[in-house]
């Protein structure tokens, strides 16, 4: 039996991300709507969230925990730091299972955009339930894909898989 604290039980406070960053030298071009989208979901994800890495956790690190986003060598990385400033490991995931559903999902955020601009009301909902289904599955596979990684919830990951999307961009 291990003497580390159980990270279900740990404070609320202990349980979130207090902060996001992304690794800019990845993106290299945004529209003015990808950089709303980026904006919203950096603000929505630190505002209101819930994860907490496994490992970490594990070996009696808390949170809040910071983050920091990129990709090498074609693997999204998650770089975490405790609430006390020390490296908590950087969790690795495979972008070739997101692939599609990025690219799926960058289709149907243009045709929205676009629409935005020239359709009926009517027009823009069909897009945006869409678009909101596709999000909806890419973040169900990104859950997925930190099982047994990250504890967090529907919310946090889907705003997650927003800012994966913006790391996909190339000018």
């Amino acid at each position: 039996m291990t003497d580390l604290p159980d990270p279900m039980i740990q404070p609320a406070s202990d349980r979130r991300i207090a902060a996001v960053t992304l690794d800019e030298a990845t993106i290299l071009s945004r529209n003015e709507d990808v950089e709303r989208e980026r904006e919203a979901a950096l603000r929505d994800l630190v505002a209101d969230n819930s994860f907490t890495p496994v490992r970490a956790t594990e070996r009696g690190q808390a949170g809040p925990w910071s983050l920091h986003l990129s990709v090498i060598d074609g693997r999204l990385a998650i770089a975490v730091v405790d609430g006390q400033g020390a490296d908590a490991g950087t969790i690795g995931l495979g972008l070739q299972r997101f692939r599609r559903v990025v690219r799926e999902y960058f289709a149907i955020c243009d045709s929205y955009y676009k629409a935005l601009r020239r359709t009926s009301a009517q027009e823009i909902e069909t897009i945006d339930m869409a678009r909101r289904a596709i999000h909806d599955r890419a973040t169900r596979d990104l859950l997925e894909a930190l099982e047994g990684k990250v504890e967090t919830d529907f919310d946090t990951a889907r705003r997650l898989f927003t800012l994966i999307c913006v790391l996909h961009i190339r000018g």
